[in-house]
């Protein structure tokens, strides 16, 4: 059945980590990569449900929650509030692996890295484009338009607010999402540290 979007509610933030797990590796199932099924979606979906809930959507059908699409209007701003106020908390009951070799880390490992030492979306791409988003969205919702009801949704909601421009980081080896954005309007940055797509709020 075709889903509907709807904005975020706090009960749905189990299900933004399920979804996000579920997509994570490069768009397939990661649920075998990671002992805390947790860890994925504490990093990359839940603190927007929480620190930016009204540029937050999921899509649900029958069966429940099918996707989301979560962002922040100001990259700045939220990379600020995660530092005070999201991950001080999980650093309490999540180690720190600085001091072991890189080379014996696991997923697990690398995702509390990040928590422990947080990136900083860079100039070059922040202050053109301050908004950013993550979306993911079930197989059995996938090649049904969802995906792109889902962006649309969200960048009505932020060139309402304001936003002058978004982005959005891609796995490189999800090629297929490469195309999806390449098609829907998004430009791809030459940036050397990663995949970036990029819109400016239209005219």
């Amino acid at each position: 059945m075709p889903a509907r979007i709807r904005p975020y509610r706090p009960a749905d933030q189990a299900a933004l980590c399920d979804i996000c797990l579920k997509t994570g590796e490069a768009g397939q199932d990661a649920t075998a990569l990671y002992q805390d099924p947790m860890r994925l979606g504490h990093v990359y979906a839940a603190p927007y449900g929480v620190l930016a809930p009204e540029t937050s959507f999921v899509a649900e059908d029958d069966e429940g929650v099918c996707g989301y699409i979560v962002g922040a209007l100001d990259t700045f701003a939220f990379e600020k509030r995660l530092r005070t106020e999201w991950w001080p908390q999980l650093r309490r009951t999540i180690a720190d692996p600085a001091d072991r070799p890189r080379e014996t880390w696991t997923p697990d490992d690398r995702l509390a890295h990040l928590i422990h030492h947080p990136e900083r979306t860079p100039r070059a791409v922040n202050e053109p484009y301050p908004s950013h988003l993550h979306i993911n969205l079930l197989p059995r919702q996938q090649g049904q338009g969802m995906g792109r009801r889902l962006i649309e949704t969200w960048l009505d909601r932020v060139w309402s607010l304001g936003s002058a421009g978004a982005h959005l980081g891609v796995a490189p080896a999800n090629t297929r999402a490469m195309g999806f954005y390449a098609a829907t309007g998004w430009q791809r940055l030459d940036v050397p540290w990663g995949v970036v797509f990029a819109r400016k709020r239209p005219a």
